[in-house]
């Protein structure tokens, strides 16, 4: 008894001891802190209001926690609210995704757009299959699929070496195809052997020559791969139109200058143009370029913004022929994207998806060059209604990074840029990485995009179609300012209706 007794004394006495040392170690601290800020000519809270000030910057960077999960309503938050998030949570995990008691979403702001019912719809449960779309009819090897909701330009680099894992495997089991974004073609996109599309960057990496431009070699290299569908030529991204970007030669490792093509720790530049592009008959030169090459189907990627563009476009290409034509297009939106950017480009550059899908769409009709030229739709299309609406507008095919971010875990903790990415999708931290479960990951990829597939069909089936690239402009309405609708057709009509008409 007497022992336990010396040993519960001696714990008191050394607890006691540690919280004295604590609590003069916390005064010693603030002391330091009040002199340091009281010293310091940087902020003016700080110097006027020592230690308590720090509590300021605190609360700040908290409150975006705290207003994600506490504070904000299901409907209100930027760039993707809790509603959408956890639509796509649900559809990854494959759970259900019905709601009670009605919607929480206001149809009444202006812009907003919803669907027209059919009053006799067919009599099947379900959607048919979406119909199969070949793109490329000039090239040796044209590539034909039938998906319709496929994952957007990610590079590795940007992404980690898991998530990358992840999205492949979810791809190849899900039916559909991945862009390796602008970091060039890594083993990890190859794994699974899901079908890639190749995107050429303005720094051209992983089919560059040391000094750049093209290496034909290493351009066969890539064409060789079965896996390699396409080629996209990228002119600008939604995160940053008309600006390039670098990633620090501090995260090009040997790994990742090996794909690039460059040298471990050197910076990896891309342009804000490609350098050898200055006109629309330079980029179509691009185009029959890598196509020549490559012997598979090339396309572009570009923002829309200057006028007048896509119709010298298009007149060119009427000048030289169908054959010259880019076999596709992606439009991606200036709603951001996961690319780290400016915030003046991020929020004011580029038009946004709903008013460049339909415009760039109309251009090719207004042409012919519409069924030459399959259209890609880019930008904040996560759930089923953006994707519906994207079909209706005259997309052939939906591409997200950012829903397919979410399939992996992501939170939207805005880390993108710094390396701490707390799922592990955009750093390179082995510990941080760790929690992102390739395997199990794949899973929920596969099931989002499957889970996409299947509403976007419940909205074609219940507009009175049988698969989602039947949708029409009529089976959209768009909410006006002044509170009524209008069908999306009488806001954008068919330029062949028009020209026929007068």
């Amino acid at each position: 008894m007497s022992q336990l007794s010396n040993v519960i004394l001696t714990l008191m006495q050394v607890l006691s001891f540690a919280f004295v040392f604590a609590v003069g170690f916390a005064v010693l601290w603030v002391v330091v802190i009040y002199f340091r800020d009281k010293t310091q000519t940087d902020s003016t809270l700080r110097r006027n209001y020592p230690v308590v000030a720090r509590f300021r910057y605190f609360f700040e960077h908290m409150g975006e926690f705290f207003r994600q999960y506490f504070f904000a309503q299901d409907r209100e938050e930027m760039p993707f609210n809790r509603a959408e998030r956890s639509w796509v949570y649900r559809a990854a995990k494959d759970i259900d995704s019905t709601v009670a008691f009605g919607s929480t979403r206001d149809l009444r702001p202006n812009g907003t757009v919803y669907f027209v019912n059919c009053p006799f719809p067919t009599l099947e449960q379900d959607a048919m299959d979406p119909s199969a779309v070949t793109i490329g009819p000039y090239t040796q090897k044209p590539y034909t699929t039938d998906s319709v909701f496929n994952i957007s330009g990610m590079s590795y680099g940007a992404i980690s070496v898991p998530a990358v894992r992840a999205l492949s495997s979810g791809a190849k089991e899900a039916g559909i195809w991945i862009n390796t974004g602008e970091g060039g073609l890594s083993p990890y996109h190859l794994e699974s052997g899901a079908d890639i599309v190749f995107q050429i960057g303005t720094g051209k990496f992983g089919v560059r020559k040391p000094e750049g431009g093209f290496d034909e070699d290493k351009l066969r290299a890539v064409a060789a791969h079965d896996a390699v569908k396409m080629f996209e030529i990228k002119l600008s991204q939604g995160a940053k139109p008309g600006k390039g970007g670098i990633l620090p030669g501090a995260k090009v490792t040997e790994d990742i200058a090996k794909i690039r093509g460059l040298m471990v720790g050197q910076d990896a530049i891309s342009p804000n143009r490609h350098p050898e592009v200055n006109s629309v008959g330079d980029l179509l030169d691009m185009i029959a370029y890598v196509r020549n090459v490559t012997g598979k189907p090339v396309g572009f990627k570009a923002v829309i913004g200057a006028y007048g563009f896509f119709e010298n476009l298009c007149k060119e290409i009427l000048k030289r022929g169908p054959e010259s034509a880019p076999d596709f297009v992606t439009i991606d939106s200036a709603d951001g994207g996961t690319g780290a950017a400016p915030m003046s480009l991020i929020d004011n550059m580029g038009m946004p998806i709903r008013e460049s899908l339909p415009l760039t769409v109309d251009i090719l009709r207004k042409f012919g060059l519409k069924d030459r030229v399959k259209v890609c739709a880019s930008g904040k299309m996560i759930n089923p209604s953006e994707v519906a609406w994207a079909f209706c507008a005259g997309a052939d095919f939906v591409n997200s990074a950012r829903g397919f971010m979410f399939a992996l875990g992501c939170i939207q903790a805005l880390q993108c840029n710094k390396n701490t990415c707390p799922t592990g999708i955009t750093t390179h931290d082995a510990k941080l990485q760790f929690g992102l479960d390739p395997v199990s990951k794949a899973e929920r990829v596969a099931s989002y995009a499957r889970n996409i597939k299947k509403e976007v069909g419940i909205i074609a089936h219940s507009c009175g179609v049988a698969e989602p690239r039947l949708l029409k402009r009529y089976h959209a309405r768009i909410v006006l300012t002044n509170g009524q609708s209008v069908s999306m057709d009488e806001l954008y009509p068919d330029p062949q209706l028009v020209q026929a008409a007068e």
